[in-house]
C-alpha cells in the first residue's frame, strides 16, 4: 500500500501522533499537505522534515512575515477556502482530519466530494453536521475512519459483522481526574488541574471534555452517525485504566471490546494502514502486571453533559450544533480563568434554554446554528462578568 496523505490539524497532538507513525513507516507515505489554525512556526519545522510541498493556515494572519521559514517552492493555502483547495488535489488518496472545532467541516465535505478517504479525528465536525456528512459519504462513496479511540474500537469491532446482529454499542470513558470529587469541591477546580489528565495526552480542549465528559457526549452523537445506531443503544461505561476503549454487544449476548494501551498511534496507524496493520514496535498490554478491570456508571449529576446530549438527541432542531458550538465557547472561557469549572455545563444548557438551533435542513443550517449558538453563549459569558 501506498497513500498520498493530507493532515489538517498536523501541528495538534493528533497530528503529532500520525507523523510519529509515518516517521517510522516513510515509505508506504507521501505528506502532500499539512495545515493548522495558527502555529506557523511548527509548520514549517514539519515541512522541512517531511519535505512538504503544500501548506495551509487557517488563520492567516499568523502567517504574516513569516514565509521565509518555508522552502522557497512551498505553496500556501490560506482560511477556508485555502483548505477546500488542499482537499481537492487529485493525487491526495487520504485526508486526516485533526482540526480543532468546527473549521475542518467544510474541508471534509469537499474532500468527499472529490472521493478521498476521511481519517477522521475531529468530533464536531459529526456532532454539528452528521446527517449531511455520512449522506454525502454515501452520495459520493468515500470511506470515513474513524481516528478517535471509541469510535475506532468499535470500527475494529464490527468488522466481519453484519449490523443487523448489533444490540448495543458500549463507550468507554476514563472518567477523566474528577470523577471522585464532589460537587462543591468541582466548583474550586483550576485550569491547571483540569489539565492534568490521569491516563491521555491530549490537546487542551479534549483534555477539558474528558474532564467534564462533554467529549463522552459528543462521542455519542459521533457514533450514532457513523455506526447508523439509535442513540438509545448506545451506553456510556466509566473504566479508569482506559485498556478497553469500545465495545460492541451482540444479538446473542456475546460482547467484543477492543484494546490496547491509552496511546493515540494504535487508532491512528489502524487507519492510515487499513484494511491491512502496521507491525508496531512497541509493547502491548501485559494481562498478569494490569491485573484488574474496573467499570462505573457515569455520575450524570456531577457531569450533566450527558444528560443534556441525550436531549439534543431528541431535537429535530441543530441541537447537537448549538452543544457543540456552545461547549466550545465556555472551554475557552475557562481556559481564560473567566468562568468556573462547573459553569461550562451550566452555560451550555443555558444556551440551549435561550436557543435549540434551526431546523435541520441542510448543511447551512447547521452552520447557522452554530454562530447563533456562539453569540448566545458569549452573551451569557459577558453577563457573568
Amino acid at each position: 500500500m501506498f497513500r498520498n496523505i493530507i493532515i489538517f490539524g498536523a501541528t495538534g497532538s493528533i497530528g503529532t501522533s500520525t507523523l510519529n507513525v509515518i516517521r517510522r513507516n516513510r515509505r508506504h507515505f507521501n505528506v502532500i499537505g499539512i495545515a493548522a489554525n495558527t502555529n506557523v512556526e511548527k509548520l514549517a519545522q514539519i515541512a522541512h522534515e517531511f519535505d512538504v510541498p503544500n501548506v495551509g493556515i487557517f488563520d492567516e494572519r499568523t502567517f504574516v512575515g513569516k514565509d521565509s521559514l518555508f522552502k522557497e517552492k512551498t505553496h500556501f493555502f490560506f482560511g477556508e477556502d485555502g483548505l477546500c483547495k488542499l482537499a481537492q488535489f487529485p493525487e491526495v488518496t487520504a485526508v486526516l482530519v485533526a482540526m480543532v472545532g468546527i473549521i475542518g467541516l467544510k474541508p471534509t465535505i469537499t474532500a468527499i466530494e472529490n472521493k478521498k478517504t476521511i481519517l477522521l479525528a475531529s468530533k464536531e465536525i459529526l456532532v454539528a453536521a452528521g446527517k449531511f456528512v455520512i449522506e454525502s459519504a454515501k452520495k459520493y462513496n468515500a470511506q470515513i475512519l474513524p481516528i478517535d479511540s471509541e469510535h475506532n474500537a468499535i470500527f475494529q469491532c464490527l468488522r466481519g459483522n453484519d449490523s443487523s446482529f448489533v444490540d448495543r454499542l458500549i463507550l468507554t470513558a476514563s472518567g477523566g481526574p474528577f470523577r471522585n470529587f464532589s460537587w462543591q469541591d468541582m466548583e474550586n477546580i483550576t485550569v491547571e488541574e483540569a489539565l492534568r489528565h490521569p491516563v491521555w495526552n491530549m490537546g487542551k480542549k479534549i483534555t477539558i471534555d474528558s474532564a467534564t465528559m462533554a467529549n463522552k457526549g459528543l462521542e455519542i452523537v459521533e457514533a450514532k452517525w457513523l455506526f447508523d445506531v439509535p442513540d438509545d443503544d448506545i451506553d456510556v461505561v466509566v473504566h479508569p485504566e482506559s485498556i478497553i476503549h469500545s465495545m460492541v454487544k451482540f444479538c446473542d449476548g456475546s460482547i467484543v471490546a477492543q484494546m490496547c494501551p491509552p496511546n493515540m498511534e494504535y487508532p491512528i496507524a489502524n487507519c492510515l494502514f487499513f484494511p491491512e496493520r502496521e507491525r508496531l514496535e512497541r509493547s502491548s498490554i501485559n494481562f498478569v502486571e494490569q491485573k484488574t478491570l474496573n467499570f462505573l456508571a457515569p455520575d450524570i449529576v456531577k457531569f450533566p453533559h450527558l444528560a443534556i446530549i441525550r436531549q439534543c438527541l431528541k431535537s429535530n432542531n441543530n441541537a447537537c450544533a448549538v452543544f457543540q458550538a456552545s461547549n466550545e465557547v465556555a472551554v475557552n472561557e475557562f481556559l481564560k480563568h473567566r468562568i468556573k469549572f462547573t459553569q461550562i455545563s451550566e452555560l451550555v444548557a443555558k444556551t440551549l434554554d435561550i436557543y435549540s438551533g434551526e431546523p435541520m435542513t441542510s448543511l447551512k443550517s447547521c452552520q447557522e446554528s452554530i454562530v447563533k449558538a456562539r453569540n448566545v453563549a458569549q452573551t451569557i459569558v459577558n453577563g457573568y462578568n
